[in-house]
C-alpha cells in the first residue's frame, strides 16, 4: 500500500509526498504540473522536504516545461477545436459521456467527489477518448486537404496521444499526429500539418526547409513557430492507482 500526503511547496505548489514500501531511497519527479516526492516506508518527511528544498530551482524549471492536469469539476470550461466541453450532476448511478451538437456532455453522479484523484483521472480518460475520437475523424481529413493544396504526398497517418511533439514524418513519408492538436486555434493546426508536409519533401530543418515552409505559410513561419511554442500539449492520463 502506497501513503501519501498533501504540503505547501510555496512557489512549487501542492507537493504530493508518498511513502512506497519498495522504494529505497528518496525521489522527486515533476507530473501534470506537480512535485511528487516518494520516500522509503520508514523514512521521514522532514528529509524529503529538506530534499526537496535543495532541488527547488531544478523542479521550478521542471515545472515551467510541464502541461498541467486539467481540474474536472462543474466550472470546468474547455474549448477544443470541434466541441466545449459541460460538466453536470445527474441523478444516474454511473459515469457517461455524450457528445452532440458541438458540445461534449460529462455527465457525473449527484455524490461524485471532485476532489478525489480517481474520479479526476477518470474524467480526463473519458476526455482522452472524446478527443481521440475526433482527432481521427477531423486531422487526417485535414492533412488531405493541405496536401492536395500544395502538392504534397505522403504514406500514411496516425493519431497517438503523445507529449513530446505536436507531429512527426517518418523517411517513408508517414506522418503521426498527436491527439493535442484540436486543443489549438485552426491556424496553429494548419501550420504543425504542413510543417510535417514540409518534411515528406525536406526531411531536415535547413535552409530549403524554411524556405518550403515559408512557401505555404504565407512567409507566416517564424510568427505562427513563435505563437506554438507558447501552447501546452494534453497531459497523458495515468491509471488510477490501486489502494
Amino acid at each position: 500500500m502506497m501513503a501519501e500526503q498533501t504540503v505547501d511547496g510555496g512557489d512549487l505548489g501542492i507537493l504530493i509526498l508518498r511513502r512506497n514500501p519498495r522504494a529505497k531511497h528518496y525521489s522527486l519527479r515533476v507530473r501534470d504540473g506537480q512535485v511528487i516526492g516518494t520516500m522509503p516506508l520508514q523514512g521521514c518527511e522532514r528529509e524529503l522536504l529538506a530534499f526537496i528544498d535543495r532541488q527547488r530551482q531544478r523542479l521550478l524549471r521542471m515545472l515551467h516545461g510541464s502541461p498541467k492536469r486539467l481540474l474536472w469539476n462543474e466550472s470546468t470550461d474547455v474549448q477544443t477545436y470541434t466541441f466545449r466541453v459541460r460538466v453536470f450532476r445527474t441523478a444516474r448511478s454511473n459515469f457517461y459521456v455524450h457528445l452532440r451538437d458541438g458540445v461534449l456532455h460529462v455527465a457525473c453522479p449527484e455524490a461524485t467527489d471532485f476532489g478525489c484523484e480517481q474520479v479526476q483521472q477518470l474524467l480526463q480518460t473519458l476526455f482522452e477518448r472524446a478527443l481521440r475520437h475526433e482527432a481521427k475523424r477531423v486531422l487526417p481529413q485535414r492533412l488531405q486537404m493541405l496536401a492536395a493544396r500544395h502538392s504534397f504526398h505522403y504514406t500514411g497517418v496516425t493519431v497517438r496521444n503523445t507529449q513530446s511533439r505536436w507531429g512527426s514524418c517518418s523517411s517513408q513519408k508517414r506522418i503521426s499526429l498527436s491527439l493535442s492538436l484540436l486543443l489549438l486555434p485552426e491556424h496553429l493546426i494548419d501550420y504543425v500539418l504542413l510543417h510535417e508536409l514540409c518534411h515528406t519533401v525536406e526531411m531536415n530543418h535547413d535552409e530549403r526547409f524554411w524556405q518550403l515552409m515559408d512557401k505555404t505559410t504565407g512567409n507566416r513561419t517564424q510568427i505562427l513557430r513563435r505563437e506554438l511554442k507558447k501552447c501546452r500539449m494534453l497531459p497523458v492520463s495515468q491509471p488510477p492507482r490501486e489502494q
